[in-house]
């Protein structure tokens, strides 16, 4: 017989499908769901890359940046960089503005007559601008606030009075600069000096942007740099990466949001074998007659595959547009933290990514089930009822395989991280082959079980393991929906105690720097007179680059790594150093000796104990270090455990008074109050006895670092709450098809005298010890994911609440035997006549 014809099978599909995808709805709700998942993610993340790679020269502010502590670039050095192109010259450092009446921290950012080279500065009612000159300042809206002055008023910073000039409505290198421990001013590039800011020992950078004459390569640029000047401890940075923080959290995130798409498709692949699976069983039937009236095997495949793929193609392009249209509200939620407009985003590449995704996911679980419909001969599917079906897979082999080696491209050929997308398919398939075997084990066990007493019971065991039962599906559908509870719950947890612990709250109220040595005892009664029982620390503070480090005979030159061990971050660039007679708060010694409060022999430090695990450092090495240019040595004498939660003063490195006390430097101090502290004078105080130091109020930056942290919480909540959406669905989808299937046999227990009360504790029994066995298996697997998110892509600490956790998985088990028993209600309803005259 001649196969029919495509346009043949399509009118028949649509007469199956005329009355809306019923019956296939379910497989419409998990490819919404998740490729709605991956259209948002893919475009939004694009988005946000483009705009960093198209705008990393208004990012930088410059083609290449140079920064440097406590020193600008020196004549030979700018002459160097001059081959190159247009230098613009700036600072940038923590200062103090007031008026008469308040005073607050700023950032100080002093920038050249050609700012900004790329880029616009705009000001509120005035729009671009230029640098400012003389003795203008353009003041942020919140400095202005706090100052309480607008533009035209005079305000003083460090020694020098500034008028208004303007205020900030958009600064163009704004996100380059990075995290800002107060709001910016930005003033003419020779204030600093002017106002007493950079003297010697003051803590203060300089940055100067480079605009290219021509095409530069910056590796070769930043090559040729440390070869010019060795062991200078330049921190350089190009356009190509104007922004490294930014773009190595899009990575993280558009990872991370991509494989929770990945997640949700694969959940919602299990609701749509699931849900294929019934909407071929209700039309069973129908198949089977189409069989004995002369339809092939292949006509079968064509009409359902017509169906099926219809069905699944109108759900991806429904997520596509959704995708689309929630990317805007996506942006938005983000744009105080990354450069993306907050318009409609449309990347061809990511919508057409994520619509291959969905359709593959859609193939590899639908196709099993076609191909167990068009095998069977009609008379096995009209005996369906009573006799199951046998599971065909060898039919199949081949659509999955091609649908899992498409998945597999797109996952892993097109990944920034590719071991991270491959371990994770290859963890989905370790999952489902397990979830799959422990329902057979499910079931052998229940087979083999002793019969129980009760009858409830006993036929709930018996349900598990009778002919054509679902507990397969059921404990894959169960495993999964479950594991997603907790792994949201664990995600959350953890994230808010990093959170707690990161940005604790309770810190010192204000962190003063660059008082001078010799003021001491004047900032100690001017903070007294605020508050006698204030706590006050003071330590130096200035800072070094590592040379080289190791024993005698075997220096390692820093400069000559290609690389730093891993975890020693502590010796690349220049970094905070101190001196100390005595073990700092906080510390505690691991290894070696502390020296006496008055020693004076041989200079000695003190090094972190992780940071000297990791470089394998050991006690007698030497440690050589630059300050200002003149190079010091000395000899390990302690290793410490430093408690970096705390918000006081911790150094990876402490030397003995008599290595760095004669260079020249500056104090810095924690000032923490008795709370109920009036200290409202202290900052106009301090800022008359010490003009050119700086202070820090804590308790702002720890309210924007909070609110940052829980808006990135939010993002990555929100994007594992599509997994657990799909879970959802899936979980109602495959408690729906086992009340299809347990049409026939509630019909026979009611009319064998069953109450409605016994059939509703017989599902409740059976859903319990489903749900039951799975709870421990689910807390394994939820916690598993988590765990590797938390710790391995976002390299957070693991730190759950396993209260929280379990009375999320204790409120899934509830919803679980809540979704069973609401579903169990319409077969009570069923009238047996009617049912069976119907099989």
């Amino acid at each position: 017989m001649n196969a029919m014809s495509w346009s043949r099978a399509w009118s028949i599909a649509k007469r199956d499908l005329s009355s809306g995808f019923r019956g296939l709805r379910l497989l419409l709700v998990c490819l919404f769901l998740g490729v709605g998942a991956l259209a948002a993610i893919g475009s939004l993340t694009s988005a946000i890359q483009n705009e960093l790679d198209s705008q990393g020269q208004t990012l930088l502010g410059g083609d290449f940046e140079i920064e440097l502590w406590q020193r600008t670039l020196n004549a030979e050095e700018t002459a160097f960089l001059e081959q190159y192109g247009t230098l613009s010259p700036g600072y940038r450092l923590q200062a103090m503005a007031s008026t008469v009446e308040a005073a607050v921290p700023i950032e100080l950012k002093a920038v050249a007559d050609n700012y900004p080279m790329y880029g616009t500065l705009l000001l509120e009612g005035s729009g671009a601008a230029s640098a400012p000159t003389g003795n203008d300042a353009y003041l942020a809206p919140g400095a202005a606030e706090r100052l309480n002055v607008g533009t035209g008023d005079i305000i003083t910073i460090g020694t020098q009075a500034v008028t208004v000039a303007g205020i900030i409505a958009e600064e163009p290198d704004r996100l380059s600069e990075g995290f800002a421990l107060g709001q910016t001013v930005i003033v003419p590039v020779d204030f600093p000096q002017s106002a007493g800011l950079t003297a010697p020992g003051a803590m203060f950078e300089s940055k100067t942007r480079l605009a290219y004459n021509g095409n530069h390569d910056p590796e070769q640029l930043q090559e040729a740099l440390e070869k010019a000047f060795p062991g200078v401890p330049f921190d350089t940075r190009s356009s190509e990466r104007a922004s490294p923080g930014a773009d190595r959290f899009v990575s993280r995130m558009g990872e991370f949001l991509t494989l929770v798409g990945l997640a949700a498709l694969v959940i919602a692949g299990i609701g749509i074998g699931g849900g294929v699976n019934s909407y071929l069983e209700a039309r069973r039937n129908s198949i089977a007659t189409l069989k004995i009236l002369g339809a092939t095997s292949r006509d079968i495949t064509r009409i359902y595959g017509l169906e099926v793929g219809a069905a699944a193609l109108a759900g991806s392009l429904a997520g596509l547009v959704v995708g689309v249209l929630v990317t805007p509200l996506l942006a938005g939620a983000l744009g105080a933290l990354l450069p993306v407009s907050n318009t409609l985003v449309f990347d061809p590449w990511a919508l057409l990514r994520a619509l291959l995704f969905g359709l593959l996911v859609a193939l590899i679980f639908a196709a099993p089930p076609l191909i167990r419909a068009r095998d069977f001969p009609a008379m096995a599917l009209m005996r369906a009822r009573v006799s199951p079906l046998a599971r065909q897979w060898r039919g199949a082999i081949v659509p999955v395989g091609l649908g899992l080696l498409g998945i597999a491209i797109l996952a892993i050929g097109f990944s920034q991280q590719p071991l991270l997308s491959a371990g994770f398919l290859g963890g989905a398939a370790l999952v489902l082959g397990f979830l799959a075997l422990l329902g057979r084990a499910i079931r052998s066990g229940a087979a083999r079980a002793p019969r129980a007493v009760n009858p409830i019971v006993r036929a709930a065991v018996a349900n598990l393991h009778r002919p054509g039962a679902a507990t397969g599906s059921l404990v894959t559908a169960l495993g999964f929906g479950l594991s997603a509870f907790v792994l949201l719950a664990a995600m959350q947890s953890s994230l808010d105690g990093n959170i707690r612990q990161s940005v604790p709250e309770r810190a010192p109220d204000y962190f003063v720097l660059d008082i001078p040595k010799d003021g001491l005892e004047e900032f100690y009664a001017t903070v007294n007179a605020v508050s006698a029982d204030a706590a006050v620390d003071a330590v130096p503070t200035m800072r070094g680059s590592i040379v080289s480090y190791g024993p005698d005979d075997a220096q390692i030159v820093v400069a000559e790594l290609e690389e730093l061990p891993e975890g020693a971050w502590g010796l690349s660039g220049e970094r905070g150093l101190t001196y100390s007679a005595a073990l700092p708060d906080g510390n505690v010694l691991t290894e070696g000796e502390w020296w006496a409060a008055d020693y004076d022999g041989e200079p000695l430090v003190s090094v972190d104990v992780d940071l000297a695990t990791a470089a394998d450092m050991s006690i007698g090495d030497m440690i050589t270090i630059s300050i200002l240019g003149v190079e010091r040595s000395a000899r390990v004498a302690n290793f410490r455990r430093v408690d970096w939660e705390s918000l006081g003063f911790n150094n990876v490195w402490v030397f003995s008074p008599n290595t760095l006390e004669d260079t020249p430097h500056n104090l810095a101090a924690t000032i923490d109050l008795p709370e109920g502290t009036d200290t409202g004078g202290l900052l106009r105080d301090l800022v008359r006895a010490f003009p050119s130091s700086s202070v820090i109020e804590v308790g702002p930056i720890l309210n924007e670092a909070r609110a940052i942290l829980d808006q990135v919480s939010l993002a990555i909540l929100a994007a594992a709450s599509v997994a657990v959406l799909a879970g959802i669905a899936v979980l109602l989808g495959a408690i729906a098809a086992a009340r299809a299937a347990r049409i026939y046999d509630t019909v026979i227990l009611r009319v064998l005298g069953a109450s409605k009360r016994q059939l509703l504790a017989l599902q409740f029994a059976e859903f319990g010890l489903l749900a039951g066995l799975l709870a421990g298996v689910a807390l394994a697997l939820g916690t598993g994911v988590a765990w590797l998110i938390v710790t391995q892509l976002f390299e957070f600490d693991w730190l759950p609440d396993w209260t929280e956790i379990l009375s999320v998985l204790g409120g899934g088990l509830v919803l679980v035997l809540a979704f069973a028993l609401s579903a169990s209600l319409p077969l009570l309803r069923a009238r047996p006549a009617q049912t069976l005259r119907s099989l």
